[in-house]
């Protein structure tokens, strides 16, 4: 049974979260990827304010679709993470308690995640266009030059995702691997 979330989350709510769980996330979350990382670090960096509270902020690593008549947004699927390896942990430390994405991420991310409490979710690559309908309202909010990747502010209902990385830092891409092995052993 999937784990009901809502976004923004805190940090108590992602300590509660356990590498291998399916949760759904309803709420608020935010589009951003290496262009717009880049960016909100280099804001940072100078002091400037951001485009949105990193506070409990959950980030999606996608560059949607343009939508079609009635929809919220188009194709909608997850971007690979490393990409934003070089910037997670400076917005993790700032608060950011949720990243949505594809593939595996560095050790720096990791400590970030266990120093300050965060988790990173895996979505499901390949499904954009099914994981589009889960979100009900799209609305670029900054970097609208970038295109695609501009931040969008995203309201989703019931969005699909599988803690990869939880804030212990727990990784299902070791733990899955050791355990399917382990399985096989047995049936032996």
């Amino acid at each position: 049974m999937p784990i009901a979330i809502t976004a923004p989350m805190t940090r108590e709510q992602v300590r509660t979260l356990k590498a291998g769980q399916s949760c759904l996330i309803s709420g608020v979350i935010y589009t951003a990827r290496d262009a717009a990382h880049k960016r909100l670090c280099e804001s940072i960096a100078r002091g400037e304010p951001l485009p949105f509270d990193l506070k409990d902020s959950v980030i999606y690593f996608v560059g949607p679709t343009p939508a079609r008549p009635g929809q919220a947004i188009g194709s909608a699927g997850p971007t690979t993470s490393y990409r934003m390896d070089a910037y997670s942990p400076t917005l993790i430390a700032l608060g950011q308690t949720g990243m949505i994405g594809k593939g595996r991420r560095g050790p720096e991310v990791i400590n970030a995640m266990k120093t300050h409490g965060a988790v990173y979710f895996g979505a499901i690559g390949g499904c954009g266009a099914l994981l589009g309908r889960c979100v009900k309202k799209c609305e670029v909010i900054a970097y609208a030059d970038l295109g695609a990747e501009a931040i969008h502010r995203l309201e989703v209902e019931n969005f699909p995702v599988i803690v990869i990385i939880d804030s212990q830092g727990n990784n299902l891409y070791e733990t899955g691997p050791a355990a399917y092995l382990a399985a096989q052993s047995e049936e032996e």
